[in-house]
Order: structure tokens, then sequence, then C-alpha cells
């Protein structure tokens, strides 16, 4: 195992431990920050993501959204905001974060953890950014 999957993994086991279950995201970005995390890059509806770090790249497999083919869902702006409105009042897991988000046609987010924003693409190209807020670990 490298030294930067080692770091990315002990990185999200100190944000489990102390995130609270609302506003929860703030505090996981800042922790990643903190350990030398600049971007992450997630794939939908592969579940697919990048963490680009100071120690190098890692890339993660999660549960695919869909088998086989599926039609991929318009960009709807307001079924974003509501996602990520139930996600930050901890109404969500992680899981059905991403299901409600590639449902509001969110092919692929960056979250950018130096400017913390978080920026969402549709497929034909559409945005929304968001930014979050400073918070102390």
């Amino acid at each position: 195992m490298s030294r930067a999957v080692e770091n990315l993994e002990a990185a999200q086991q100190r944000a489990i431990a102390g995130c609270p279950k609302v506003g929860g995201f703030p505090y996981l970005a800042e922790t990643l920050r903190r350990a030398g995390v600049t971007r992450n890059l997630w794939f939908l509806p592969a579940c697919q993501s990048l963490y680009l770090t100071e120690q190098g790249s890692v890339a993660f497999q999660g549960t695919p959204l869909v088998s086989g083919m599926a039609d991929v869902p318009s960009f709807n702006r307001e079924s974003l905001i509501i996602a990520l409105q139930a996600d930050q009042a901890g109404n969500s897991t992680f899981p059905e974060f991403l299901m409600a988000t590639w449902k509001a046609g969110v092919v692929k987010y960056e979250v950018d953890f130096a400017e913390r924003t978080c920026t969402y693409y549709g497929v034909e190209g559409e945005q929304y950014v968001e930014s979050y807020p400073e918070v102390e670990v």
C-alpha cells in the first residue's frame, strides 16, 4: 500500500470519527485538506472517485449506481439542491446522496479543497457550483 493510500485512509477514519451528523461534509473536507488532499473527482453512475493528493493520486471504486445500459437523467438544478440540502441536514446516507445527485442529472462532481467548492456537472455541460464553509477540526 502506498503512502498516499495510507494517508487518505487515515484521514478518512479521523473524519468519520469526529464528523457531526448535520453539516458533516465541511468537516470531512477540512480533514482531507489538512491531510494534503487537493481535489476529489466523483464519476457517476460508476461511483468511481479520484483523490488528488500531495503524496500521489488515489483511485477508489465504489458500488455502481446502475448496471447495464441506462438513460442519463436530465440535469435538474432544483432536484440537485434538494439532494444537497437533505445531505447537509443529515437526512441521507452517502449512497443515498449519490443516487439523488445521479437522479438530478449529475454525471460528475469535483471538490476543490483549496477553494472550498463543489462543482456538479450534467452530461450536456451544465454545472452548479456550491461553496462550503471553513470549519475547525
